[in-house]
């Protein structure tokens, strides 16, 4: 007969997926997933592959379930230059405070370990970046038919700088940055590209 799954395995990666954002691949080891999951090895192999396959579909999914829906978001906002300020005081406050906080993001996380040598690891960190700094642009433009930015701002070089910026507060929320501080960063670098603080 047929093995019969008595677990959900969508349910199972979400755990992995936490245990991976939080405690970071190098850090976290098969029996780690067992604990966390109480799911043993032959049915996790079974269901998902070895630890690089399963870290690689938690990856996949934290993409895909929860920066996703904040690019689409920011892209489609029609707002301009509000969007993007909401979008760095959401991000702030989900680094800093509540159930994620000093979790930083999965992926500016995959950015600064070893696992980035990976290529598949790379096609999901390059694609997140893709969709981050797309949905930044789109911002930007519609910012600027707004007339929300100062003469001369390139949408597509701020777009860059944006993007670098959110991964800044990823990491340096994860080494213990306070929120003001990450407030004023944000506040000196869109200044820095002369865009005027949005109500």
């Amino acid at each position: 007969m047929p093995d019969i799954k008595h677990f959900d395995p969508d349910a199972v990666l979400e755990t992995v997926v936490r245990l991976f954002w939080r405690q970071g691949v190098a850090s976290t080891g098969i029996q780690d997933v067992v604990s966390a999951t109480g799911i043993n090895r032959s049915s996790l192999y079974a269901t998902f592959g070895g630890k690089q396959e399963l870290y690689l579909a938690a990856l996949r999914r934290y993409l895909e379930q929860r920066s996703q829906p904040v690019f689409r978001r920011l892209a489609g906002d029609g707002r301009g230059l509000p969007a993007i300020s909401e979008f760095f005081a959401g991000l702030i406050e989900a680094r800093c405070s509540g159930e994620h906080a000093r979790w930083g993001c999965m992926v500016s996380n995959a950015h600064a370990g070893a696992e980035n040598s990976d290529p598949e690891v790379r096609a999901v960190l390059d694609q997140h970046h893709r969709e981050l700094r797309e949905a930044m642009h789109a911002a930007l433009v519609t910012a600027g038919h707004e007339g929300q930015l100062a003469p001369g701002t390139d949408p597509g070089a701020s777009a860059d700088l944006l993007a670098l910026l959110a991964y800044g507060v990823n990491l340096r929320s994860r080494a213990g940055a306070d929120a003001a501080t990450l407030h004023g960063t944000v506040t000196a670098a869109l200044d820095s590209i002369g865009v005027r603080a949005a109500a």
